[in-house]
């Protein structure tokens, strides 16, 4: 895949990028290198500051960074312009964060390990390697960053190939808010160059967010030279809607849950699955709600849903949509591919899947959602984990046993009651199965690329 700026909206090509040569890279990865120990000896204090100040920069150059963002991948301008102001609300929250989730962990008595002291200490690895997407180019970025970076490490950056105007921003972002020169660097580099960053020595970790088969391909690299990873992968998250649930709610919620970044977001409710008793009330309103979303132009203010980010992803989408008519699956809205530029899909419901459709199992990465009529919680339950991911879920009840019942038996690594799962610097994110593994964001996140060191003294 060629490094370029493709507008999704038009197909036309912006823009072009040289990939760095091996020279450079390994330019920018001795940098990163020697910034290790000059951030190291930096304090948690030097650098949350440095923290805000690069937090200040993305609000003050909110609106300009926002287009990029919407040029290169499609997101409605609005979401761009939140998603920037999430990014520097992510960077403040770790400043203020670091020091007391890093701080050590005394034991509360040494002399049961026959000790006058005892703790547990939490040191940074050194270079990290982040293996980021196009969906959230800006905030799937920071949200390793930040916390990467106030433990001590550095980071170099392999972007989506798509997302090279983004991706060179965030190249100088860093040290424009005061951390030191090649703590953060992005790496123009396709993906087959990835596993050569990954072998070098310096590199001590690699954290990927992105498709099945490239956190496969990653995380074999990575285990072949006893590194550590962290998948954050695919998601086809269970949105459950149960009788006693706030139907209107529900329905707003499940609108935006499915439609928010164009559909194109790993943790977005994307198969729902509704009980008998409010299933056709249930879709009835749905149907009607996602049917007035206006499909256009992302950097209209008043445009829904955008484009698809690349031709590729909107073909899956084709696939997928066209494997379920043929298997006899329900159309109730969309479908049908639009005429004119760009790689728009409309907002479409699919209903009266057979088990053997593809988007049973499959992952629909864009504005196509799928509707299953269920009996009983049981039957709930049976479908939502029958998925080979386990990213997130989200169960609409206001009843206390049910909310129990599908709290403690969803295979996921989130539940969201009464709500649509979103990322909070302040809650862990991350998944099981076929969604990946490790966490991010919490004290969980910043405590991945660190060495937990037990320390005893006699």
């Amino acid at each position: 895949m060629a490094i370029a700026t493709v507008n999704p909206a038009t197909g036309a090509t912006v823009q072009t990028f040289e990939a760095h040569d091996d020279a450079e890279v390994e330019r920018r990865i001795a940098q990163a290198d020697a910034a290790v120990a000059e951030l190291r000896a930096t304090t948690f204090a030097q650098r949350a500051q440095w923290a805000h100040a690069t937090g200040d920069i993305l609000d003050a150059e909110n609106e300009q960074v926002a287009q990029i963002l919407t040029l290169e991948m499609g997101k409605p301008i609005g979401q761009t312009r939140a998603e920037v102001s999430k990014c520097a609300a992510g960077l403040r929250f770790y400043a203020d964060n670091a020091a007391s989730f890093l701080a050590d962990e005394p034991l509360e008595d040494p002399s049961s390990v026959n000790a006058s002291s005892a703790f547990s200490r939490y040191q940074p690895l050194g270079v990290i390697l982040a293996v980021m997407p196009w969906n959230y180019p800006l905030w799937q970025v920071v949200r390793f960053a930040a916390p990467a970076l106030m433990a001590g490490n550095t980071g170099v950056l392999k972007h989506a190939s798509n997302v090279p105007q983004t991706a060179l921003y965030l190249d100088t972002l860093f040290v424009r808010g005061g951390f030191p020169e090649g703590a953060f660097r992005t790496l123009l580099i396709g993906s087959r160059q990835v596993e050569a960053v990954i072998d070098d020595p310096r590199v001590k970790a690699v954290t990927l967010t992105g498709s099945e088969p490239a956190g496969q391909a990653v995380a074999a690299r990575a285990g072949d030279r006893i590194k550590k990873s962290v998948l954050e992968l695919g998601g086809s998250d269970p949105f459950i809607v149960m009788p006693s649930a706030d139907l209107d709610a529900a329905v707003a919620t499940a609108v935006k849950a499915r439609t928010q970044n164009n559909g194109q977001s790993c943790i977005a409710g994307k198969r729902f699955i509704v009980h008998a008793d409010v299933y056709d009330a249930f879709t009835e309103k749905f149907v009607a709600a996602m049917d007035v979303l206006t499909l256009g132009d992302p950097a209209d203010e008043s445009t829904d849903v955008g484009p698809v980010a690349t031709e590729g992803g909107r073909q899956d989408l084709i696939d997928l949509v066209e494997d379920a008519k043929q298997t006899g699956a329900s159309i109730l809205l969309g479908g049908d591919v639009p005429e004119g530029d760009g790689w728009f899909y409309p907002v479409t419901v699919v209903a009266d899947l057979p088990e053997h459709a593809r988007m049973v199992q499959e992952e629909t990465f864009g504005p196509v959602a799928s509707l299953y009529r269920v009996a009983d919680r049981e039957e709930a339950l049976r479908i939502a984990n029958q998925s080979t991911f386990g990213l997130s879920s989200a169960v609409w009840t206001q009843d206390d046993e049910e909310k129990a019942f599908f709290v403690d038996g969803i295979e996921a690594g989130g539940v969201f009651v009464n709500g649509m799962t979103v990322s909070y610097p302040e809650l862990p994110f991350g998944g099981i199965k076929r969604s990946g593994y490790g966490r991010e964001l919490a004290a969980a996140g910043i405590r991945e690329f660190c060495n937990l060191k037990t320390v005893w003294v006699a």
